[in-house]
């Protein structure tokens, strides 16, 4: 395994086109179905970053901005933001695509999981390597999400 990787390195991007499944009573995509969605990526991208197992930790910061409906075409796009020792940040972005291919957000989520070696432990995960502004802002963004995460915790929330 190697020591560092960049963010590129474990980006990952699922294409759904919405079926009657997937809508609930009112015409819209269910909720509960994009938050499965949402969490199958970011495992995706925080398994391809450490090359073993991992468990979602947490899931916050969670924004219903738009609604999706019957035929949409949605994109959930995921990349790491920040690592600690054996926890990974990860930020899934879902859109509407329109027939054109342009894309409309709908979706911003953050979550958290922690990687596990073969004894079901935690392990060390490799650094991540900062390329660009934009990966450092949300390396940035992601120290404060991490420090409000450990204030519910030790208030109970």
């Amino acid at each position: 395994m190697k020591t560092e990787k960049r963010v590129e390195d474990s980006r990952a991007e699922q294409i759904q086109i919405l079926m009657p499944i997937h809508i609930n009573g009112k015409g819209r995509l269910f909720g509960g179905k994009l938050v499965e969605w949402i969490d199958i990526v970011g495992g995706v991208v925080a398994r391809r970053h450490c090359e073993c197992n991992v468990i979602t930790a947490a899931i916050d910061n969670l924004q219903f901005k738009e609604g999706a409906f019957l035929n949409d075409t949605l994109v959930l796009v995921g990349r790491l933001t920040y690592v600690g020792n054996t926890s990974m940040e990860v930020r899934i972005d879902t859109y509407v695509e329109d027939l054109s291919g342009i894309r409309k957000p709908i979706n911003r989520a953050y979550l958290v999981f922690v990687a596990l070696g073969e004894d079901g432990k935690p392990v060390r995960v490799p650094r991540l390597l900062l390329e660009n502004e934009s990966e450092k802002a949300e390396w940035q963004g992601a120290l404060k999400r991490n420090e409000l995460r450990r204030i519910r915790r030790i208030e109970g929330y």
